[in-house]
């Protein structure tokens, strides 16, 4: 969804920085609440409250360090990645262009 908000600004005129600087904007709220929500819901078991507990624990602290990383690589790394293909796209289309269109043959009159 964060590239999908930051294509979207690009076709209506913004640069690839700017254009993802909006997405984290719009989408850091819905996704850091999202992360609140699954995190508060998983601490009662990681703190292995009531009978049988100590078995649903591990799998619940694996479970909010997951949340927490793949919210972290959401906002910071999808951003991070999508800004650098952007700019290498960019600059091997300039590269293509300026090589195709230099050997191209002179049109016969």
């Amino acid at each position: 969804m964060l590239v999908e908000f930051a294509l979207e600004s690009m076709k209506s005129g913004l640069d690839g920085r700017s254009a993802m600087i909006e997405a984290g904007h719009k989408r850091a709220r819905p996704i850091i609440m999202t992360t609140v929500a699954m995190t508060a819901g998983m601490v009662p078991s990681a703190l292995a409250i009531g009978e049988g507990g100590e078995l649903r624990a591990p799998m619940a602290v694996a479970v909010i360090g997951g949340l927490l990383l793949s919210t972290l690589l959401s906002l910071l790394f999808v951003a991070s990645m999508f800004s650098v293909l952007n700019a290498t796209k960019t600059r091997i289309r300039r590269g293509l262009v300026t090589v195709l269109s230099a050997t191209q043959p002179e049109a016969a009159q």
